[in-house]
């Protein structure tokens, strides 16, 4: 700083002024100052800087997953799931222009106390987290602690934090909506995990419409989210219920892994059989036929995520804000 202040001809203290953005500096000598910062190369020590404003500049994407047997299937399925792909790429987005670093965290409860301990220490200045199981304990503790956090869904219990979500019965009605509209009349779903607020609301959705329309007995098979589990549960379905002719299926991947299931088993999409999913992830136009699906806006809704994160660490004391996006149906060839 001293050098920089040399170059432009002025004090150390105004140009620890303009490095801030201080608005009462003058226009000409910020520029003076910013010629000198590019003609010698200094950068703030950041070390240095979060010692004086208690800021880190980083923020946690912490992602929250029920025990797994198989640790390396658990970090395969947080780094090749679109999902969690769109959710990275939509808050990065967002921090990038306030140039706040992102770190991924994925975790399970076997090492929610070493998540606890990191987010303790001071490392980032706010959580990211992505938690949807009901069981999970880690949206209480990271409340508890007091720091700044927003979750991906809303919480499982009530807690006081903020968080963004679709209108997942929305979404799934839209999907009833499409398959009756086809001329279906055997419907089923494969439907997401029933122990997590999207998959009951996407099940509950798609079971509510059809009532309305005279549709009391909907067969259901429970998926995991996987494409092999969107297989599996679409021979087991199918093979209880060959008379099916219209089928949604609660997210893109386990549509994609449907689909391969009915192929396999001889019938035509969608002459033979309709297929919605639920995302409109890469996986949709991965599928043959490409997949009719609801569209939740994960990248805008992660970015909204960041937003009002950044919110609540320049106020720590604003109240809790809820954000729910409304789903729309693309329509492809599967439906």
């Amino acid at each position: 700083m001293d050098q920089v202040a040399e170059a432009a001809g002025v004090s150390r203290a105004t140009v620890s002024r303009v490095i801030n953005g201080a608005p009462s500096v003058d226009a000409k000598i910020r520029e003076m100052v910013q010629r000198a910062i590019a003609e010698t190369g200094y950068v703030p020590n950041v070390a240095a800087r979060s010692l004086v404003t208690r800021r880190s500049n980083s923020v946690a994407l912490v992602i929250s997953e029920p025990d797994r047997p198989d640790n390396n299937s658990f970090l395969n399925r947080i780094f090749t799931d679109p999902y969690f792909g769109r959710i990275t790429a939509g808050a990065t987005t967002a921090l990038r222009p306030h140039d706040i670093h992102l770190v991924v965290i994925p975790t399970d409860s076997t090492d929610h106390h070493q998540v606890i301990r990191y987010l303790r220490q001071g490392h980032v200045d706010g959580v990211l987290l992505i938690s949807s199981h009901e069981q999970d304990t880690l949206p209480r503790q990271v409340h508890e602690l007091g720091i700044p956090a927003v979750v991906s869904a809303r919480p499982t219990s009530p807690i006081a934090v903020s968080f963004v979500d679709v209108d997942q019965r929305l979404g799934a009605r839209l999907a009833a909506e499409r398959l009756l509209s086809r001329g279906c009349r055997r419907l089923a779903t494969i439907s997401g995990p029933l122990d997590i607020p999207s998959g009951l609301d996407r099940l509950d959705g798609y079971r509510a419409y059809l009532a309305e329309h005279g549709f009391d007995a909907v067969p259901s098979v429970e998926g995991d989210f996987t494409r092999a589990g969107g297989e599996a549960a679409a021979r087991r379905l199918l093979t209880e219920h060959p008379e099916v002719d219209g089928l949604f299926v609660a997210s893109d991947l386990m549509a994609e892994g449907a689909l391969r299931a009915v192929q396999d088993l001889g019938r035509r999409v969608p002459d033979d059989l309709a297929v919605v999913g639920f995302d409109d992830s890469s996986a949709a136009l991965d599928c043959r036929p490409l997949l009719t699906t609801v569209r939740q806006p994960v990248e805008e809704m992660a970015a909204e995520m960041a937003e009002v994160l950044l919110a609540h660490i320049a106020a720590p004391g604003r109240l809790p804000r809820s954000v729910t996006f409304q789903p729309t149906l693309v329509v492809r060839d599967s439906a």
